[in-house]
């Protein structure tokens, strides 16, 4: 299917801009979304990392905490621009209108830096400027897959990098010293430089590959944190719970700690094994310090251009911390967090990012779908330092930011049907208000699958579990053989979703792609046998 033409997108934006005349009190806009980050990973969640640019913004706005994603990098991308479930779309997102082209006509300056992962062109999609990568992860030292003068070859094959709408093959920075989270920071102020004459407000969407591996931080960031890990996983993980509860974002009593995941207890580790884990987690921490200080770097210019107190900035991660282990990877021989390694942090310390939730990226339970979602407003949002406690899903963003614009989603253009998005403004809780949500959320990734409705929520692998959030939020209690009768109402509601949005039986098509999957390993592991048999000739 190809993309709608430039033509019809132009028509949408008549019809876009109809509603309501550009105001210049219209707030500016910064999305900020992070990658593969755990929802305790924020000093203002609870974390001993350095955040004190993200924790100001916390203290003069609002926590969100139970904001929901896809469990997928590209998912919740997806969901995020649209307004919708990702399964109504396709990988470039045709027959919809995207978040650029629905708020661009009502006078914004639209300007996208870092990831994309979505396929589609940003700059045809309603985006005036766009810098970053078009796949799912990189180098952050040199992304080029090519070594620089006096380098060892990057760990990991060059991916596709655009700036603005030119292409650039094998991206190496001349500078040694480029790392990809200070890039996407330099390119987005440019642009804010460049625009700050401009009396039309921005919508800056800011995506950071980080803290998504490869392990990979600057020196003087990690050196901030030698020495913190030392006392293990357990430490850490039961400190940032107990300041979870004293700041008051959890109650012990319905938000239990959920029980150790751990490849190995720390004690059981060689000396050199806790040196590596050491490791690892000191680089995820001073990836995650140097996100803070970029964010810095924007709100500083912001204040000093007098545009900070009207503008809205809001923060989050596009699923759970990633329990994977290391990613094989070309040229993958450099020790832990060199510029040829290409390695996670792993199962242990997702464990300890997710405090104090179960589960990983991948998954529909909670360690999975949460993250920490901040908004801070000075001119707009009179709530400082409060938790918001509401069920909220990426398909809400979309819908607020039209709210805000005082846009309107067309229904069609050119006799070509537009899907409408499936999520509800969060605007109303900029004033401590309740969302208007009188519909379940679903979920549905991989092997997961989810639906909460009020508090109850039913999620599965191979079978159901039943939870009531309101009494366990970390979902240690299954309750599906206590209340049968709830599950199977949330079991039938979700299955008529599924089919609804997708056309499909969910287990037919699970049997399918298990079985497709298992030809297409079969048809490799032939290949590889008939090269061996060449080989040997």
């Amino acid at each position: 299917m190809k993309f709608l033409s430039l033509k019809l997108w132009a028509l949408i934006g008549i019809c876009l801009s109809a509603p309501l005349a550009f105001s210049a009190e219209k707030p500016n806009v910064i999305f900020i979304l992070v990658d593969d980050m755990g929802y305790s990973d924020l000093g203002c969640y609870g974390s001993e990392i350095k955040t004190p640019n993200l924790d100001k913004l916390a203290a003069n706005g609002i926590r969100y905490t139970a904001t929901h994603n896809t469990s997928k990098c590209y998912t919740s991308r997806a969901c995020l621009l649209s307004g919708m479930y990702y399964q109504r779309l396709d990988r470039e997102m045709t027959k919809v209108a995207n978040l650029g082209e629905v708020i661009r006509p009502t006078g914004y300056r639209t300007l996208w830096s870092g990831k994309n992962h979505n396929g589609g062109k940003p700059w045809e999609r309603g985006f005036d400027r766009f810098y970053g990568l078009m796949g799912g992860a990189s180098n952050h030292f040199n992304p080029g897959g090519k070594a620089r003068p006096g380098e060892p070859e990057p760990a990991g094959s060059g991916g596709k990098w655009i700036i603005d709408d030119k292409e650039v093959k094998g991206y190496v920075p001349e500078d040694k010293n480029w790392y990809s989270t200070d890039a996407m920071t330099d390119a987005a102020l440019g642009w804010l430089k460049e625009y700050e004459s401009e009396e039309k407000p921005f919508f800056l969407y800011l995506a950071y590959t980080a803290p998504h591996y490869p392990l990979h931080a600057k020196a003087e960031d990690m050196a901030k944190y030698e020495g913190v890990y030392d006392v293990g996983y357990d430490v850490i993980r039961n400190a940032r719970y107990k300041r979870q509860l004293e700041m008051g974002m959890f109650d012990e009593a319905t938000t239990p700690l959920s029980a150790v995941d751990q490849k190995k207890p720390w004690a059981e580790l060689s000396e050199q094994e806790k040196k590596d884990e050491i490791l690892r987690m000191q680089i995820y921490a001073g990836m995650i310090d140097c996100i803070d200080q970029n964010i810095g770097r924007v709100t500083s210019y912001l204040e000093s251009v007098g545009k900070l107190d009207n503008t809205l900035i809001m923060f989050a991660s596009d699923n759970g911390a990633c329990a994977s282990t290391d990613k094989p990877a070309k040229n993958q021989t450099g020790p832990i967090g060199s510029i040829n390694s290409y390695e996670c942090t792993d199962l242990s310390w997702a464990n300890v990012s997710n405090t104090p939730f179960r589960f990983y990226k991948l998954n529909s339970h909670e360690g999975g779908i949460l993250t920490p979602m901040i908004a801070s407003w000075p001119k707009g949002i009179d709530q400082k330092n409060v938790f918001n406690r509401e069920n909220i899903h990426f398909i809400d963003i979309m819908p607020t930011l039209m709210d805000l614009a005082g846009a309107t989603y067309p229904g069609e253009a050119k006799n070509v049907a537009l899907k409408k998005p499936d999520g509800v403004s969060l605007v109303p809780s900029f004033t401590g208000e309740k969302i208007n949500r009188n519909v379940p959320i679903f979920y549905e990734y991989g092997s997961g699958k989810a639906v909460q409705e009020g508090n109850m929520k039913l999620v599965g692998v191979k079978e159901w579990e039943l939870y009531d959030l309101s009494k366990d939020r970390s979902e240690t209690k299954n309750l599906i053989n206590e209340q049968p009768e709830v599950a199977k109402s949330l079991a039938d509601k979700w299955n008529s979703w599924y089919t609804g949005i997708t056309g499909l039986n969910y287990e037919e098509e699970k049997e399918r792609k298990k079985k497709a999957k298992k030809a297409g390993s079969k048809e490799k592991a032939e290949k590889k046998k008939k090269l061996r048999k060449s080989a040997a000739l």
